[in-house]
C-alpha cells in the first residue's frame, strides 16, 4: 500500500493525532518549520547542497543516484528512529512533508511504508503549510487588547485569564522575548519571524477549534516588533482596531514589579541593554542609569528608565482609543484579573440594554 497524499486542510487535522516527520535538512528545519514537527532530515546540509549543484549543473539523472547513495546508507537508522519515537505514542501511523512533497517526501515515505508504517504524504509540502499560515493570520478575528504601561502585570493577568478557560494567546512568550530593550535576558534565543508567524497560526487554529470564533481572544499590546521578530502586518492591523482595555496603576508599584523580575539579572547584562537604548534614552540619563547600576543601587536606576518607557509609550500608543479604563491599586493579578473581567462584562451588558 503506497503513502496517501493529503491536502493541507486534512494535515492540520491529522497533525494533532499523528507524528509529524520533517524530512528537509536541518538548516531548512531550523529556518523554520511545522511547530509540532520532527526533524529527521533524509539528508544533511552538505548533502542536499552536493545534489542541488549536480542537478542544476550536470543532470537529474546523476542527482538522484547521488541521493540514493546518500539514503542508501541511513534507511536502518531511520527506520529505528521513527520506531524510538513512537514507541509510547497512541498512534503509529506518520506524516511526513519536504518543501513541495516531491522526490524527498517520496522516497522517504516509501521507506516507512515499505517497513509497515501507515504514511500520510502533506501534498505541496512545507510550502503548502506555509500558504495555510499566511492566510490564517489575514482571516479577521475577534480580538481584545490588554493594554498600560510597563510593569503593570499584563502578561500575568493574561496567563490568569488562561487559567480561567479565556481564549487567549501570549505574543511575547511566542516570540522568547518581553518586549523591551531587557526583554531577551534570561529568555531562549529568538527564532525568525517565519516560524513565528507559524507558531501565532497554529495557537489561531487550536483556539478556534476549541472556543469557535465568536469568542474574543485576549492579547498584549505590543509593539509590531518584539525583540528581533515583527508581527505579520495584517494581523498587527487587526490588533491595532481591536477593543481595548487599558489598566492603570501607580508608578511606585510598577517599579518595585519590575525589581522583582529584573533586579536579581547580572549586572553587565543590564548595563549592556541599557546602552543599547542610549540614542532614544538620552546621553545623561544613561550615564546616571549605568553609574546607579555600578553601585547596585537597582531601584534609582529602573526608576530612571521606567520613566524613560513611560514617555515612550505615550508617544507610540497606536491602538484604537480604550473603551474601558480601570484604575487598579497595585500589582495584584489575580484580583486585577477579576476586576477587569467583572468591568467588561459589565460594560458590554450595558451595552446590550
Amino acid at each position: 500500500m503506497e503513502a496517501t497524499r493529503i491536502s493541507i486542510d486534512e494535515f492540520i487535522k491529522l497533525a494533532e493525532q499523528h507524528l509529524v516527520l520533517d524530512v528537509r535538512s536541518p538548516l531548512e528545519y531550523t529556518h523554520s518549520h511545522y511547530p509540532e514537527a520532527v526533524s529527521i532530515p533524509i539528508f544533511n546540509n552538505d548533502e542536499r547542497k552536493e545534489i542541488g549543484t549536480t542537478y542544476k549543473q550536470k543532470s537529474r539523472a546523476l542527482a538522484i543516484k547521488i541521493g540514493l547513495d546518500f539514503f542508501g546508507e541511513k534507511m536502518r537508522a531511520i527506520i529505528e528512529q521513527v520506531e524510538d519515537i513512537l514507541k509510547n505514542k497512541a498512534s503509529q501511523k506518520v506524516i511526513v512533508y519536504c518543501w513541495r512533497g516531491g522526490m524527498r517526501s517520496k522516497a522517504f515515505s516509501w521507506l516507512l511504508n515499505f517497513y509497515g508504517f501507515e504514511v500520510f504524504i502533506l501534498e505541496g509540502g512545507y510550502k503548502a503549510y506555509r500558504n495555510w499560515v499566511l492566510e490564517k493570520l489575514a482571516t479577521p478575528q475577534k480580538l481584545c487588547i490588554l493594554s498600560g504601561k510597563t510593569g503593570s502585570g499584563k502578561t500575568e493577568i493574561l496567563n490568569q485569564f488562561k487559567q480561567e478557560n479565556l481564549p487567549v494567546i501570549d505574543l511575547e512568550g511566542l516570540a522568547h522575548h518581553k518586549g523591551s530593550a531587557f526583554g531577551g535576558i534570561g529568555m531562549e534565543a529568538q527564532e525568525g519571524n517565519e516560524q513565528f508567524e507559524n507558531l501565532l497560526a497554529l495557537e489561531l487554529h487550536k483556539i478556534e477549534t476549541q472556543f469557535g470564533s465568536e469568542t474574543p481572544i485576549w492579547l498584549e499590546s505590543e509593539s509590531s516588533r518584539i525583540g528581533h521578530v515583527n508581527i505579520n502586518y495584517l494581523f498587527f492591523n487587526q490588533m491595532k482596531i481591536a477593543p481595548r482595555v487599558y489598566i492603570s496603576i501607580p508608578f511606585e508599584e510598577r517599579l518595585e514589579f519590575i525589581l522583582k523580575g529584573y533586579g536579581s539579572l547580572e549586572k553587565e547584562e543590564l548595563i549592556h541593554s541599557t546602552e543599547r537604548i542610549k540614542n532614544r534614552l538620552g546621553g545623561l540619563e544613561t550615564k546616571m542609569a549605568i553609574q546607579f547600576l555600578e553601585e547596585d543601587n537597582i531601584k534609582a536606576a529602573f526608576a530612571i528608565l521606567l520613566k524613560y518607557y513611560d514617555k515612550s509609550y505615550a508617544k507610540g500608543d497606536t491602538y484604537q482609543k480604550e473603551f474601558l479604563s480601570i484604575a487598579l491599586e497595585n500589582i495584584d493579578y489575580k484580583k486585577n484579573a477579576s476586576i477587569i473581567l467583572k468591568e467588561t462584562e459589565k460594560y458590554h451588558a450595558g451595552r446590550t440594554h
